[in-house]
């Protein structure tokens, strides 16, 4: 889902630079209230994350996904810290792996960061009560989902490439992506409440 350089124009570089920018500081803003005594899993998450997306599964001709996880992270410690875990990953696979364009910065961490902490998570917090591990499955596959189709519609306005056709590719190979963002999302999330108890009730 890593946009690199040359697909988008210069008005949709500016706008998703300006969302994004507003979005991290609001998260650290809203994340001074984040317990001191937990900080430290952020830089293990971040850890975790970065980790997690150097496992590719196979889709189908040569198309493979990988972990996303900024609906996992927003579940276990909140949607703020989601945001700057997601944002760090992200630019050092820019600047040191070369994984997505310099340009495209703004609009790589929105898709893949931005949506997946707090619509993710708001999908999350609205659903949970009714079938916790449903919830947390639905909200994660749907995060993928939105990110693919924010990814097309960026593209799209650039008219770099086909609108209708990057649209189509991305929502129908993000689908099914997104189930196995699902899958692990669902078996992470209670493995590390399993392990650390210490996640649940982080402030969101």
């Amino acid at each position: 889902m890593h946009i690199p350089d040359g697909l988008l124009s210069m008005p949709v570089i500016v706008i998703t630079y300006a969302v994004t920018i507003a979005g991290i500081a609001y998260a650290l803003r809203k994340l001074r209230d984040f317990p001191e005594e937990r900080l430290p899993l952020l830089g293990l998450f971040a850890a975790g994350i970065f980790a997690a997306q150097m496992v590719n599964f196979p889709i189908i001709g040569g198309v493979s996904g990988h972990l996303l996880g900024a609906t996992l992270v927003a579940i276990l410690l909140g949607p703020y810290a989601a945001v700057i875990v997601m944002t760090a990953v992200l630019l050092i696979q820019t600047l040191l792996f070369g994984d997505g364009g310099i340009t495209a910065i703004g609009a790589n961490i929105l898709n893949m960061g931005l949506i997946g902490a707090f619509i993710g998570y708001g999908v999350y917090s609205k659903l949970k009560n009714t079938n916790e591990t449903l919830a947390i499955a639905f909200a994660s596959w749907l995060s993928v989902v939105l990110g693919a189709g924010m990814t097309a519609v960026e593209i799209g306005l650039s008219k770099s490439l086909p609108f209708m056709k990057v649209l189509s590719l991305m929502l129908g190979y993000h689908a099914i992506i997104g189930i196995g963002e699902a899958i692990l999302t669902v078996v992470i999330v209670h493995a590390v409440r399993a392990k650390l108890p210490s996640v649940e009730g982080v402030p969101a």
